[in-house]
């Protein structure tokens, strides 16, 4: 239910328009001054305040600069007699959304009401969007403690508060988009424009029109004009995904934009200036594609201003078991089932340590959705995961490195180490977790701690 703040000093008056307003479904709220109004809007959620103009001490007209000068996106409408026609029209020119002369009858009143309230409803929308989106991109939702993503952490903060390009490198599914919308919605341009296109979706004739716009008739079904990515990403962020799949005649045309910050529509003339920050993406290693004389050098020393690489999951195995948690957390509203997820069990656990993850985080997303949904109690467990997920881990021991004249009680010890170090660094070194992993009680791990001489800190 909506609230209209009703503010007039005839004490009559108020409860009047409380009744009127309150039979049409509002809640309402009173004061019999300017000052008074601005302590309720303090300590409440007002959707509308209904002034009078006329007050003493602090009149209509000031009331609305400081509503203004405090909650800008407020309607305010003023109630004012039929000598003071002036005074409403300069309070429309500092902010107030309407004007009401008095006396008015009831269903004026109710309609401006109405109309006011509704505009505010879809500022307030906006404001959750932009709120969700922005909380979503935030630098608590790029999961990871592994050493390389805290680098990435630290770059994503310096260079969000510049308007430097920025090239991320990364494999299919590590998140790439993930990074540029932080950089986005952690920089100035935050309220403005992220546009994202997918240099691989299009053919050229296609690309280049989805970039640069084109004008009526510049082509066979150019009905109308049309503006490019460019020109709807001014003073925000532009996202070029898969930008190693560009052609070599786009790179150049890029190339040009990046230089002059301008472009021209497809089949126009008219230059077109912008102000964008540039963020691109590739699955690819660029500087074997320009020694493979496949993209430019000079484009890529213009792209590759910040560099960001994301490594892929196996390179970060620490973090499986906190992007596990998340991703089970965020499908948990999805599942159907009484019986809440609470997590994997330690078979799971291992499985996922010694998968390669080819499709790295979206991979391992796919399968915990998935497991969510068809697993029957609250512990995912392997008979949750797909055949072909268990076929393609390889749990053979690779041999072939020990020399063959190795003493067999040294090999053994260097493994068991090995083991060890490895399962106390993915159990962020909670002994308890770590004896799990390798299957030993957590008293005889404690006892090979000691006979390695592990540092392992104070996690037990």
């Amino acid at each position: 239910m909506e609230t209209i703040l009703i503010v007039d000093d005839e004490k009559n008056y108020p409860p009047i328009l409380s009744a009127v307003l309150e039979e049409d479904g509002y809640e309402t709220l009173t004061a019999n001054s300017g000052h008074e109004a601005l302590n309720i809007l303090k300590g409440s959620d007002v959707d509308l305040v209904l002034t009078d103009m006329k007050m003493p001490i602090m009149d209509g007209i000031e009331l609305l600069e400081k509503i203004k000068s405090d909650y800008p996106d407020l309607p305010v409408i003023m109630m004012t007699a039929h000598g003071s026609v002036d005074k409403a029209v300069e309070a429309m020119q500092k902010g107030a959304y309407t004007y009401i002369l008095k006396p008015f009858d009831n269903d004026r009143l109710v309609l401006y009401s109405n109309k006011a309230i509704s505009m505010y409803r879809v500022v307030k929308e906006n404001w959750l969007l932009r709120n969700a989106v922005e909380s979503q991109y935030k630098f608590g939702n790029i999961i990871g403690k592994n050493k390389a993503m805290k680098d990435v952490f630290e770059t994503i903060q310096k260079v969000a508060r510049t308007s430097a390009t920025v090239l991320i490198e990364g494999e299919s599914g590590t998140g790439k988009e993930l990074v540029a919308k932080a950089i986005h919605f952690n920089s100035p341009r935050h309220d403005k424009p992220f546009i994202t296109v997918n240099c691989s979706a299009f053919v050229d004739t296609l690309l280049e029109s989805e970039l640069f716009g084109h004008e009526k008739g510049a082509f066979t079904g150019a009905a109308s004009m049309k503006k490019g990515r460019f020109e709807l990403a001014d003073e925000g962020t532009l996202f070029l995904d898969e930008i190693g799949e560009l052609s070599q005649n786009l790179q150049v045309k890029l190339l040009r934009v990046l230089q002059e910050k301008m472009i021209e529509r497809v089949g126009g003339i008219k230059p077109i200036f912008f102000n964008i920050r540039f963020i691109a993406a590739t699955n690819k290693t660029l500087k074997d594609e320009i020694d493979r004389q496949r993209f430019r050098e000079d484009l890529y020393y213009r792209l590759n201003v910040v560099r960001i690489v994301i490594p892929p999951l196996r390179n970060r195995r620490e973090d499986i078991r906190l992007l596990v948690d998340h991703f089970i957390k965020k499908y948990a509203e999805e599942r159907k089932a009484d019986i809440p997820i609470k997590g994997i069990d330690h078979e799971v656990e291992r499985l996922f340590y010694d998968y390669h993850w080819p499709g790295n985080i979206r991979e391992l997303e796919n399968l915990i959705e998935r497991a969510t949904i068809l697993c029957p109690g609250e512990t995912i467990t392997a008979s949750d995961l797909p055949k072909e997920f268990k076929n393609n881990i390889d749990n053979t021991l690779h041999l072939d490195g020990i020399p063959t004249n190795a003493n067999l009680y040294d090999t053994l010890a260097k493994v068991e180490q090995t083991m060890i170090i490895r399962a106390l660094k993915l159990a962020d070194n909670v002994q308890s977790h770590a004896a799990e992993l390798l299957g030993i009680g957590k008293s005889g791990l404690n006892q090979k701690i000691k006979k390695y001489r592990l540092d392992i800190g104070s996690k037990i």
